[in-house]
């Protein structure tokens, strides 16, 4: 009987782990980012109801796998009605909230969002800004994070500044070979053939893909290579 339960245990954890990869494929790249609180609280609770799953394996698995599922579908359908309506996406993830406008601290919007000045201004030293005085807007995201717009005086110096205009890369750089296996999406991604990279090799006098350990496609279309 022993034997029988680790085994149900092994058939149900495996059972668990796909079902789980499924869900979590089907949730999307949303929930893994965790864009707001609700998504944060949705991704423990699955953990939370996957884990109870196995670690528990109660008589009734069949039951909290249905839980899980429909858990993980209500999600999906959540996010699909946000999507179409505005009005429930404000109430599901929240709105921005403007907790410094013109260099100054809206009270009101700290008392509204819960947050104290100590908070504020240690967030603002997450972005090396140690005076209020810098900041000419502060918005609090609704996943909790803090986007500012420096005043102009307090700003980088950028490119445009001295009316320099970069031209545009021609390549997004990009891994062509790792561990010296040809990445072939990759090299089609960029408008590459496999003749054009057996050149790239030859110049570098490399006769087979297996003996670079990576090699990488430049902005400028030249082929950075190391070898193992």
């Amino acid at each position: 009987m022993k034997d029988v339960g680790y085994l149900q245990i092994a058939i149900e954890t495996m059972i668990t782990f796909f079902v789980l990869l499924a869900l979590t494929r089907f949730l999307g790249k949303k929930q893994l980012s965790q864009l707001t609180f609700f998504n944060y609280v949705t991704g423990i609770t699955i953990g939370s109801i996957a884990a109870n799953m196995i670690v528990l394996s109660t008589k009734d698995y069949l039951k909290d796998l249905l839980s899980l599922v429909i858990w993980c579908l209500l999600n999906i359908l959540i996010g699909f009605i946000s999507l179409k309506s505005g009005k429930i996406r404000v109430i599901l993830d929240g709105q921005p909230t403007i907790v410094i406008k013109h260099g100054k601290i809206d009270r009101k919007a700290l008392k509204r969002t819960g947050i104290n000045i100590d908070d504020l201004t240690m967030m603002t030293r997450q972005y090396q800004i140690f005076s209020i005085a810098e900041i000419d807007y502060a918005i609090l995201e609704p996943n909790g994070t803090l986007s500012i717009l420096r005043k102009p005086e307090f700003q980088g110096v950028q490119k445009r500044d001295f009316k320099i205009y970069p031209t545009a890369p021609a390549f997004i750089p990009i891994e062509i070979i790792t561990d010296g296996k040809l990445l072939l999406r990759n090299l089609l991604e960029v408008g590459k053939s496999i003749d054009w990279l057996n050149n790239e090799l030859k110049k570098a006098n490399i006769k087979e893909i297996e003996e670079v350990f990576f090699a990488e496609i430049q902005s400028d279309g030249s082929l950075f290579i190391q070898k193992f």
